[in-house]
């Protein structure tokens, strides 16, 4: 099957693409996943692209790696039929494939093809909102491209929205090298720098409210975005697909009989996160950095549910996140599990004080999530006894306009204040 790349016809609007889905089962690989769970993972990786449609998919057993066309001569054959059959477009292979490996199979199957990492980058691309989102995930594109330069890059020559993985004007540009993807790499920084003084300023007129941050994070699709909706009243895009939040957003919401406390709505994880994706979106995840409590949100209805929170634990580790942030995880979607199992979640949950079983679609459980928080919150804060200088009058005051001040005794020397406050608003007080 030969064909010449295919282009965007904006004339007829977007063109679809029919994909193939290959997930390849190393079996010599010690950390392989289940491949029916991680096959269904990667379709519908390729379905939160609105630009795919996905005509088949399939699990690819291998014993070896062929350095340099990843499967045996008789499958890559298989495969070559069976997507001229379906006349199939693009290929998404569900790990990664080296340059010379997808260079290969390109020119052996007559598509174009995908792996894991380039997928999901064409979905960040395709979700970020924000402008830092945006330049984050082409700075992470032109790293990916600048190993790969045995294939044409299209993104540069940008007529359409993504990055020009899936589609694009047509592979024009094969003559590009390092230079020119190294000039667009120090324009992007530039322009990062500028938006990241503006996320600083933001972030320390944050620090001057005395509002505890409570993060939500999970696995991708796990529902953070529908309960975050439900819980602020706020129209985040909620969608059972991978990745339909990306650009972190965040609502203040005032907690039955407890604080006022802002609620920050973060990026999905997922298994085997391109590294590129790993820094290019740590920003997004300084509120989880600077949060009071974690709310992990679990899909617990979904087969690998273990296998994904692991990965969260993991991405947090990663990430630094202090050790003594105080965490719950929120087994969401109890409402599609059998009755039995239903039962036997949250019965589990009553006997576990830092789990919480809800369903974010009916409403179950979210009240006794909000009190969970706001007696975690409560408990959060402690007395303490300080003594201050009449040349001190900038802190007395900040300790008053936070509302923190018990009590106060005038000395000799200034003042004797006795103080409830919680471990970020002592943070504060002490850069004063």
């Amino acid at each position: 099957m030969s064909k010449a790349p295919f282009q965007i016809d904006d004339t007829e609007g977007p063109r679809v693409t029919r994909a193939w889905v290959l997930h390849p089962e190393i079996r010599n690989n010690p950390d392989r996943r289940d491949p029916g769970p991680a096959l269904a993972e990667a379709v519908s990786l390729a379905r939160a692209l609105p630009a795919l449609d996905v005509v088949g998919s399939d699990i690819v057993p291998l014993r070896n790696v062929d350095a340099g066309k990843l499967f045996g001569k008789g499958k890559i054959k298989e495969v070559h039929d069976l997507l001229e059959e379906n006349e199939v477009e693009l290929v998404l292979v569900d790990g990664p494939v080296s340059p010379v490996q997808q260079r290969n199979l390109e020119k052996a199957w007559g598509v174009k093809l995908l792996d894991r990492t380039g997928l999901i980058l064409e979905i960040f691309s395709d979700r970020a909102a924000t402008r830092e989102g945006v330049l984050q995930v082409e700075m992470a594109a032109l790293n990916y491209q600048r190993t790969r330069l045995v294939r044409a890059w299209t993104h540069l020559e940008r007529q359409r929205g993504g990055l020009g993985f899936v589609g694009g004007p047509g592979e024009t540009q094969i003559e590009a090298d390092r230079r020119a993807i190294d000039d667009q790499l120090v324009r992007l920084k530039r322009q990062l720098e500028k938006v990241v003084k503006t996320r600083a300023l933001h972030r320390a007129a944050r620090a001057k409210v005395p509002y505890p941050i409570v993060a939500l994070v999970g696995y991708t699709n796990a529902g953070k975005s529908t309960l975050f909706n439900r819980l602020t009243g706020a129209e985040v895009m909620a969608k059972d697909m991978l990745f339909a939040t990306l650009d972190p957003t965040m609502r203040s919401l005032v907690l039955p009989d407890g604080p006022e406390i802002i609620l920050s709505d973060t990026v999905g994880f997922i298994s085997d996160l391109p590294t590129e994706l790993v820094a290019a979106f740590r920003a997004t995840l300084e509120e989880v950095l600077a949060a009071d409590i974690i709310l992990h949100v679990r899909d617990i209805s979904h087969a690998e549910t273990e296998e994904q929170a692991q990965n969260v634990a993991d991405i947090l580790s990663s990430l630094g996140v202090p050790k003594e942030t105080r965490s719950f995880e929120v087994w969401n979607k109890v409402d599609l599990l059998p009755t039995d199992a239903a039962d036997a979640v949250r019965a589990r949950a009553e006997r576990d004080e830092d789990v919480i079983a809800i369903s974010a679609i009916t409403g179950e459980g979210l009240d006794g999530l909000q009190e969970v928080v706001a007696i975690a919150l409560q408990g959060a804060v402690r007395e303490a006894d300080l003594s201050l200088s009449f040349a001190e009058g900038k802190k007395r005051a900040w300790l008053f306009a936070q509302d923190v001040v018990i009590r106060e005794a005038q000395t000799e020397e200034g003042f004797d204040l006795t103080v409830r406050w919680s471990a970020k608003q002592e943070a504060q007080f002490q850069l004063l």
